[in-house]
Parts: structure tokens; C-alpha cells; sequence
């Protein structure tokens, strides 16, 4: 998503002129405050497309008239799981893959559309799980050697134990089946307590419009209708209630998704492609990856079961990037640790991109989830009111990322174009042609990994901002407050 221009990002709250290049899936970028931009983001050619993971039922009119809402986008690809937090997350903090994401940013296609037999089937965990399901305990150091290397000693290999995962898990796991007017959609799902709510993706349950009906099938088959409690665009998340739920409802276990670290074991689980129950196992890949799903506008021609196209907000995520395999109709699905407990919710995944959308890829290992304390924050959110608040720092920021040296270190950030008068940023001291290189001490490297870091901060917390400024480096604190939705 660079083009040649600044522009209007999901981080500002001012407009930015933007410039214009040639065809990605995502043609706008909504302001911070939560009111479009006045012009459109600059398209730009990709290396490949991100996809949603989610799918439509064949045989369904859906691609005959355009959803008017976020949920209908292209039926692709969920993201894959991190390894084990939950449980036991590593205490050696979090690591590598800090998510520098490739500067084109690739197409998101929703895991959940409206053409494919699929069912959304929701992958839930089960609170009941406590310890781990290693067979065998893993062990790891490090030393230091005399060229100030770091090299691991003393590894011994862990085996865990799946199936037993699986076998916990599955009574939260749900698939989630959406019917409207135009056609059905399908996903995964996730029981979040034992009232009924249930975490999935707001692409999931918001594509067919109000009059739509929700189905929830629960992994021994019962089925049960149930109504959005609240949806929440900005993350691409949502929750829905049954209507009259089990009294031996299974709730998952939601892990710390501040200790896992990549390189750890983790199961995707859900429901792709309507076979309800599937589970795919891989690696935390890489933490903190910035996603941005401009869930606008995806031309027939990019969709790879030719949907029209659709409206909606750009959802801003610092996401979990897994291998696990995630592909249409996982969306809204868990991403397990080794432990059995939910580390993220899989949302979508980088696909070859192509001009055909018959040839449009499924997996290919690279699959991303939204981490699970922001799906905590705005799922309780949801669960109470039915809306949710998001921090807001207040500027417009440059699409391009800027490069910046201080003493002899040059690295890349978010320039600042804009700071809004009265909002936090202002108040911090914050001023335009700033460039941000971290947000509590995490790296940031442009206004993707800024916007997705703030988005998943809570109202009203204080942040570091290390900013760089006139060549010198200094910490602005900012207390976030609430963005003007609507």
C-alpha cells in the first residue's frame, strides 16, 4: 500500500493528499476518527494479495448484487496459529519476526464469504485446559560468544501432543453459517463464555445485511440460531449470542498473547471450505506483523469467487503470522497454543496474487490472526454494550515510511504529516514532519505498524512514543482517548 503520495491513513484524523499508482484489493484508507478520507488511497501493484478467511456457498446468487456491508468481502484465507502462549508462555519475551511487513502491502480476502459450501465453523477452546499436552519438556539456553553472537545449547525436542488438543478444544470450536437475501456465507467461530457470545470475525456475520440469519453448529452437530450482539469493523471482529444456549456450553480459555513468541508450536482450528472440525498445525512465524484490511472494494476480477464489490472500514491489526494453513471459511476460527488455549483469532492470509480470479491461491503459509488480549478487550466491550471504543493518538501520517539517522543508526518510521488540534498527540508535544520509531519501546516502521499499534491499545492508556525529530531522538508519553466513531 505505499504509493508516491501521503495519504489519509486509519492513524490520522486530518486529510493527506494521496497519489495514485495501479490495482490493489484495498482502494481507501478510513481517517482515525472513523469518517472516510476525502480522496482515495493510492492503488498500487502487489506481490500478492491478502485474503480473507472466509468463503460464500456456490450456487448462491451473492455475486449478482454487492453486499453493502464489510462481511461479504472475498472468501479467503484465515490466518494460521502461533505456537504455545497460553499455558506457559516463553519467558524469554517476545521474539523475532517483529512483523516488518513487505512494503506492497498484499490483498486481504475475508475468511468468510458468500460462495462455497462451506460452514463457519468456530473454533473454540475449552477453559478447562490448564497444563500443556508436551510429552516431552523442551528446554533451551543461550550464551554469548566472543563476537557478541547468540547461539541456542541445549535443545531437546518437544513433542505435543495434538490430538489431545484437539479433543479438548473442540466443544468451543463453532461453525457459524450466515443466510441472507443474496446468498450464505460460512466461518468459524469461538463460544468466548457460557451465556452464548461467541468471537468471530466481523467479515463473518456483517456481508448479508441486518435481515440475515446466524447459525451456530456445535462440534457434536447441534445447531442453534443466533443474533449479532455487536460488531466492530476496526478490528475485524464481532460477537454473537445464541438464543438459547446449552446449559453444557464449553467456553475456550483466551491465553496471554504477550508471551508467545515466535517459533512456538500452534494449531489453527475451524471450519474450511464447510469441513467443520479441521485442524492444521505450524509455528508463531513472525509477531506484530501490521495488517491493514481495506475491506472497501475488491474487484470481481481480484476476487477469487468473483463477488462484487463491498464497503466497509479499514481493520488495523498487529497481527499474529503463523504457517499453520488457514483457507476460506476459517475466519473467526481459534489459533491454539500448545496448551489448548486461544492465542489469536485467524482472520486472513497472503495469497499469489493473479489476474484471474478462477486461479486466485489458497494457503501458502502465511496466515494471520488477531492477537488475543485485542480480541479480549474489544470482545468484553461487545459483550457489555454492543459497541466498542478505540484509542486515538490524533495525526495524519505519510505513507511512505521515512528514514532517519541518529548518530550512526538509520532506520525507518512513521512521519507524522498532521497532528489535530486538542487531540493526545497535540498535548504530548507531538508535531508534524515527526517520525515515530516506536511505541513502547516496539519498533515501528511505518504508518501501518503505528496505526495497528495504536488500534490495539485501550482508551485511556498512556504510551512511549520515540520519535525522532530535527535528527535528535526523544519520548513524548500520550494518553490515548477515545476516536469519534460514526
Amino acid at each position: 500500500m505505499n504509493g508516491s503520495h501521503q495519504r489519509h491513513t486509519p492513524e490520522g484524523g486530518e486529510h493527506v493528499p494521496s497519489g495514485a499508482a495501479g490495482g490493489v484489493v484495498s482502494t481507501w484508507a478510513r481517517g482515525e476518527d472513523g469518517a472516510r478520507g476525502h480522496d482515495a488511497a493510492p492503488t498500487q501493484p502487489q506481490a500478492w494479495d491478502w485474503n480473507r478467511a472466509g468463503y460464500d456457498r456456490p450456487g448462491h446468487p451473492q455475486d449478482q448484487s454487492p453486499g453493502p456491508q464489510h462481511g461479504q468481502r472475498d472468501p479467503w484465507a484465515t490466518p494460521g496459529g502461533p505456537t504455545p502462549p497460553g499455558g506457559g508462555g516463553d519467558d524469554h519475551g517476545r521474539g523475532g519476526g517483529g512483523g516488518r511487513g513487505p512494503r506492497r502491502s498484499p490483498g486481504w480476502f475475508g475468511v468468510a464469504g458468500a460462495a462455497i459450501a462451506s460452514a463457519l465453523a468456530a473454533s473454540a477452546l475449552t477453559g478447562a485446559l490448564v497444563g500443556g499436552f508436551d510429552d516431552t519438556a523442551g528446554t533451551a539456553a543461550t550464551t554469548s560468544t566472543s563476537s557478541g553472537s547468540t547461539r541456542v545449547q541445549g535443545v531437546s525436542e518437544t513433542t505435543v501432543n495434538w490430538q489431545a488438543v484437539v479433543s479438548a478444544v473442540a466443544p468451543s470450536v463453532v461453525a457459524v453459517t450466515v443466510q441472507g437475501a443474496s446468498g450464505s456465507a460460512e466461518g468459524s467461530g469461538i463460544v468466548y463464555d457460557t451465556a452464548g457470545h461467541v468471537v468471530t470475525n466481523n467479515h463473518v456475520v456483517a456481508g448479508l445485511g441486518s435481515g440475515a440469519t446466524i447459525t451456530v453448529t456445535l462440534d457434536d452437530g447441534r445447531q442453534y440460531e443466533a443474533t449479532i450482539r455487536g460488531t466492530d469493523p476496526a478490528t475485524d471482529l464481532a460477537v454473537i449470542q445464541l438464543t438459547d444456549p446449552p446449559a453444557d456450553l464449553v467456553a475456550a480459555t483466551f491465553a496471554d498473547s504477550d508471551d508467545v513468541v515466535a517459533g512456538q508450536a500452534v494449531m489453527a482450528l475451524g471450519n474450511p471450505l464447510g469441513l467443520s472440525g479441521s485442524a492444521t498445525t505450524g509455528i508463531v512465524s513472525a509477531l506484530d506483523r501490521p495488517v491493514l484490511t481495506s475491506a472497501e472494494e475488491q474487484a470481481p476480477s481480484q476476487s477469487p469467487f468473483g463477488q462484487q464489490p463491498t464497503t466497509g472500514e479499514t481493520a488495523a491489526t498487529n497481527a499474529i503470522q503463523t504457517d499453520a494453513a488457514i483457507n476460506p471459511g476459517n475466519s473467526g476460527g481459534a489459533l491454539l497454543d500448545s496448551s489448548g488455549k486461544v492465542i489469536g483469532v485467524n482472520s486472513s492470509i497472503a495469497s499469489l496474487s493473479s489476474a484471474s480470479s478462477s486461479s486466485q491461491s489458497g494457503s501458502i503459509g502465511l496466515g494471520f490472526a488477531i492477537p488475543s488480549n485485542e480480541v479480549r478487550m474489544i470482545a468484553d466491550q461487545l459483550v457489555e454494550s454492543g459497541t466498542a471504543q478505540h484509542a486515538w493518538l490524533g495525526v495524519s501520517l505519510a505513507e511512505q515510511p521515512a528514514s532517519v539517522t541518529v548518530g550512526d543508526v538509520t532506520r525507518e518510521g512513521a512521519q507524522v504529516a498532521a497532528v489535530t488540534d486538542g487531540a493526545p498527540a497535540a498535548g504530548a508535544g507531538v508535531r508534524a514532519g515527526d517520525v515515530v520509531t516506536a511505541v513502547d519501546g516496539r519498533t515501528v516502521d511505518g504508518y501501518e505498524s503505528l496505526t495497528a499499534t495504536i488500534r490495539g491499545k485501550a482508551v485511556g492508556s498512556t504510551v512511549e512514543l520515540t520519535v525522532v525529530r530535527d535528527g535528535a531522538e526523544q519520548t513524548l508519553r500520550v494518553t490515548l482517548a477515545a476516536r469519534a466513531e460514526g
